[in-house]
């Protein structure tokens, strides 16, 4: 009797040890993840963890690849938990869904999680930092920003009528201007991309060299410009890059019109009166960094070309002395254009009385009667809010000694501003009617009429 009650008692301890074992080696696998769990808190942001409802984790999770750069830290809890860098874009549970490979689109362009990885910035006839908001909402927007310039070949030739598309003088000009936009770039931490080739082959190869989700440019005006927009914007759409447009060649915002472009008036006058009283937007002030380029892709800056580069013969732009034959003194870039525009405020005010028999300020034309800061503006060296804006500066100095006089400046006017206004509407009028013809989709439509109903 007592061996078989001894046998029973050793037989249920024995039983007993083994339920024990069994169960500390079942424990043992959720003791290991939960100690896996708690690391990770302390690194990781919480929507990277899974959600506390559910019970047991995955047999097979599959991390998303921003975890993998954490690889190399220890996974201990004595570290401080990490902020995150960035909004997630995945489901609540991403240990069970892979991440998205889409570009990111944070609803908070304001937040650190809206930057994007690279942006490409188009130049065209924008070649300034100054009031220049293309290129700085791709330095706010972006972890770095790639500045690109095409010389398309499309713009050099002969055209039907046998005349040179871009002509020496013009394409010297463009290579200054250029040149000087790239040392500007080059003295803010940045560069210049400069290749000859087809906007929509050369700005797609850049913007998948370097992992680009967007391409930032200013839209432009004529039939051609606006047709390589349109086929910048096929070939980004196909590769999933968002081509973002901004408007800045105008004295007037395209976007501040009383009318919807369609509904432009055809005559001066009209336009004239539909925009009194508009206001002209703030320019927008240079940035004094700018973000780095991508350090994926290793692209190349490139060389700016020769004339003989762009089929053209350097010996038509010389003169027999070796020098530019039509204006040794005009060379291109915003450097020499913010000059120019000092230079020509200081001489609108420095002559008020001497005027034409129109009433314009004689100082106000350069050469063959042309304006002498044109060239720079036509290059988007400088931009017409630009113009106005230091215009205005010295206006309101000018009226401001004026009002000290024992007269309180009675009669005090300024025929430069006047005249400036009076020739920035006409050019901002013959843009907006060119934009306007070359984005209408109809076949037929009526003529511009520029001088009729001329107040």
């Amino acid at each position: 009797m007592d061996s078989r009650i001894t046998n029973d008692s050793s037989s249920e301890t024995a039983e007993e040890s083994h339920a024990e074992q069994a169960q500390n080696q079942n424990l043992l696998p959720l003791a290991s993840a939960a100690s896996i769990s708690l690391s990770l808190s302390t690194l990781l942001p919480s929507h990277f963890l899974p959600p506390k409802q559910i019970a047991a984790a995955p047999s097979k999770a599959r991390i998303p690849s921003q975890i993998s750069s954490l690889s190399n830290l220890s996974l201990s809890s004595s570290l401080s938990p990490a902020k995150p860098l960035f909004k997630s874009t995945v489901s609540a549970n991403p240990l069970q869904n892979t991440l998205t490979l889409n570009p990111l689109r944070p609803s908070n362009p304001s937040g650190v999680g809206a930057l994007r990885r690279a942006a490409v910035v188009w130049f065209r006839n924008d070649l300034r930092i100054h009031d220049n908001e293309c290129l700085t909402a791709a330095n706010n927007d972006s972890v770095s920003v790639l500045p690109v310039y095409c010389f398309d070949p499309r713009d050099y030739g002969k055209s039907s009528s046998g005349f040179d598309k871009t002509g020496p003088h013009r394409a010297t000009f463009l290579t200054e201007s250029v040149a000087d936009l790239r040392k500007n770039l080059q003295a803010r931490g940045s560069d210049l991309v400069v290749r000859i080739g087809r906007p929509e082959s050369v700005l797609l190869e850049v913007a998948k060299a370097v992992g680009a989700d967007a391409v930032y440019v200013h839209r432009e005006v004529s039939h051609d410009e606006v047709r390589a927009e349109e086929k910048v914007e096929e070939v980004m759409k196909d590769e999933g890059v968002e081509v973002k447009y901004f408007w800045g060649s105008t004295l007037y915002h395209l976007d501040d019109l009383p009318f919807k472009l369609e509904e432009m008036p055809t005559n001066y006058g009209g336009f004239k009166e539909k925009v009194k009283g508009l206001n002209v937007r703030n320019t927008v002030e240079a940035l004094d960094r700018l973000k780095g380029l991508p350090k994926r892709g290793d692209v190349e800056p490139g060389e700016i070309p020769t004339l003989m580069d762009l089929g053209l013969n350097p010996n038509a732009a010389m003169g027999q002395n070796g020098k530019t034959a039509a204006n040794a003194s005009l060379s291109g870039g915003e450097t020499e254009a913010l000059q120019r525009l000092k230079s020509f405020a200081a001489e609108c005010h420095a002559k008020p009385k001497n005027k034409s028999k129109d009433g314009a300020n004689d100082s106000i034309y350069g050469a063959n009667f042309s304006c002498k800061i044109s060239p720079w503006l036509a290059m988007g060296c400088l931009s017409p809010r630009s113009m106005f804006e230091e215009l205005k500066k010295s206006a309101s100095s000018v009226i401001s000694a004026a009002s000290n006089k024992p007269n309180g400046g009675a009669g005090t006017s300024d025929p430069g501003m006047n005249w400036l206004m009076y020739e920035l509407m006409w050019r901002d009028f013959f843009r907006f009617i060119t934009r306007k013809y070359s984005s209408a989709k109809k076949s037929s439509y009526s003529p511009a009429t520029a001088c009729t109903g001329m107040a």
